[in-house]
């Protein structure tokens, strides 16, 4: 290497030769969204980050609870890239977990809490979960989970007062903490490449896939957040949004950099968000298009219109553009966003543009309706055909399919090469969403390529359904598919042929289907018909939708 020194009055210049750095200089720290936290801690150290009932918790409380809990973990044995699991609502001990697990050097795993026992087993034993934090409420269906595990966790008791289950074990969360370390020397990964959380998708498969986050993406969507949304900072955020879905869309991590108020909530009504607006100055919340529903139904005698537009982001199944108008006309701004699990939830974004302020209500709800264009931290999005990879023309017509490349896309799926070869054949990540790209570059989708059904923001495997339904004895054929539904934003439709003298009621199947799954995944309706079938036996789904929703 040349070693001749430059003068100051000598630009280096990249390639050049002699400017070269070393691979990490004394100025490289790795990016995670674990020094949000800190500095909120040491800058707002009075300002409430956390408010739950009558218990008011400050950003100096919040930061010294997670160097507790991270000592704790660590004493337990936890190490670098083991797993620990939390099944838990919005409650501050969950938003506390996505902070202190991955200090300890553990990987955040956030189990839905409406899931069945058979499902919740499978993710701790294929996460090998070592420790497993359990809201009261959901004492049960872990009992279930874990009788048959080889090497169950380590559970730990939450006891939020409001719920009403019994203890899961004597080790409780207040007093684990309690023996903590407040002064916790916790360190940033090594590499931002390393896992900070394991999310589980159920896909299009019966078996969920565990969905790998890293820092360094973590961090930069959690920014996007931010400024993607113009928030400000100091926001008061109310959790409509579960936690646990792709981490809170990265939200707990957002509002610790901007120095936000979380306002957690056990359950979602239009209640609770009207009164939270009105109680805590909630300037932000999150959610499916049914929390958009719990707005337009609600009571009229809680309905109390805002003093000024609350910023609502809403994804999962696109929201009709007659339900973004009615939304924004009870004095909510509505910001429409599209992502995946695999995309660290929302990647895309309907960036608004000021001259469409002039149009229109209706125009300007048909234009908010599409999903997007990229977040500002995703490298590269595209819709493009999976046959050439080469982009579809921008004609709003013709069909491709959505795919991401970026820092914002998953490290992987874990423990399963296959199904990572298949997700990012060409260098891209393939969504399975169907879309076109309009002249202006703004994406809108038509269909979901994999017959996933998104109901109040949950995705559910048709499947699965199915699976369930073929086991009932008197079934000769199932297929289901999506149902339009006002509240929930899409249902599952049951199509069944019976066996020659059965005699299966709608009723009696839908029970049979809540006693062997997650109730939010049963049929709302069943069809009693023979099945649409193409030459080669392969069952159309596109006219079983028709069907569904002409019912």
């Amino acid at each position: 290497m040349n070693t001749t020194t430059k003068t100051s009055t000598e630009h280096a210049q990249p390639g050049d030769g002699d400017f070269k750095l070393p691979q990490h200089t004394a100025n490289y720290t790795p990016l995670s969204p674990l020094s949000f936290l800190k500095r909120s801690a040491e800058v707002y150290p009075d300002y409430t980050a956390l408010i739950h009932a009558e218990r008011r918790t400050s950003f100096k409380e919040v930061y010294t609870r997670c160097c507790k809990l991270a000592s704790q973990l660590k004493k337990s044995g936890i190490e670098d890239g083991d797993v620990v699991s939390i099944i838990a609502p919005n409650i501050p001990e969950l938003y506390e977990a996505h902070f202190a697990i991955p200090m300890c050097g553990g990987v955040l795993n956030a189990i839905n809490t409406r899931l069945e026992a058979r499902t919740i087993r499978y993710i701790l034993e294929h996460s090998q979960a070592k420790v497993l934090l359990v809201d009261r409420d959901s004492t049960e269906v872990v009992k279930q989970a874990i009788e048959q595990l080889a090497h169950p966790p380590i559970l730990i008791d939450i006891n939020d007062p409001a719920a009403t289950g019994q203890a899961i074990s004597e080790t409780e969360y207040e007093a684990f903490l309690e023996a903590g370390d407040a002064n916790f020397q916790w360190t940033l990964p090594k590499d931002e490449w390393a896992s900070i959380s394991l999310n589980y998708t159920s896909g299009t498969t019966g078996n969920p896939k565990g969905v790998v986050y890293h820092h360094r993406g973590a961090y930069l969507n959690a920014m996007s957040n931010i400024t993607g949304w113009h928030m400000g900072p100091h926001p008061v955020y109310l959790w409509t949004l579960p936690m646990f879905h792709c981490n809170g869309w990265c939200f707990p991590w957002s509002l610790a950099a901007n120095a936000g108020t979380s306002v957690c909530s056990r359950t979602v009504s239009a209640e609770v968000i009207y009164n939270s607006i009105e109680q805590h100055g909630v300037t932000h919340f999150c959610g499916a298009p049914i929390i958009l529903n719990f707005i337009i139904n609600a009571d009229p005698a809680i309905v109390k219109k805002p003093a000024k537009p609350i910023e609502v982001m809403t994804a999962a199944a696109p929201p009709p553009a007659s339900v973004l108008a009615k939304v924004e006309s009870l004095g909510f701004h509505i910001t429409h966003v599209y992502g995946l699990t695999e995309t660290y939830g929302p990647a895309v974004m309907c960036a608004w543009k000021s001259e469409w302020d002039a149009l229109p209500a209706d125009q300007r709800s048909v234009l908010k309706a599409r999903q997007g264009v990229r977040y500002q931290v995703l490298d590269e999005l595209d819709v493009l055909n999976p046959e050439t990879m080469k982009p579809v023309p921008r004609d709003g017509e013709t069909i491709g399919e959505i795919m991401f490349r970026g820092n914002i896309v998953m490290r992987g799926y874990y423990k399963n090469p296959e199904a990572n070869q298949d997700s990012f054949k060409g260098g891209w990540f393939h969504s399975g969403d169907l879309a076109v790209m309009d002249p202006d570059g703004y994406l809108r989708i038509l269909d979901r390529a994999k017959d996933i059904i998104i109901s109040g923001g949950e995705n559910i495997s048709s499947i699965e359904i199915e699976d369930v339904l073929y086991s009932h004895p008197d079934i000769l054929e199932a297929a289901v598919a999506a149902k339009n539904d006002e509240k929930w934003g899409e249902t599952p439709c049951a199509f069944v042929q019976l066996i020659n003298g059965a005699s299966a009621t709608e009723e009696d199947i839908i029970n049979y289907c809540r006693e062997h799954m997650a109730h939010f995944k049963c049929p709302t309706k069943v069809i009693f018909r023979e099945l649409p079938k193409t030459s080669t036996g392969k069952v159309q789904k596109f006219q079983l939708r028709e069907w569904a929703n002409e019912v």
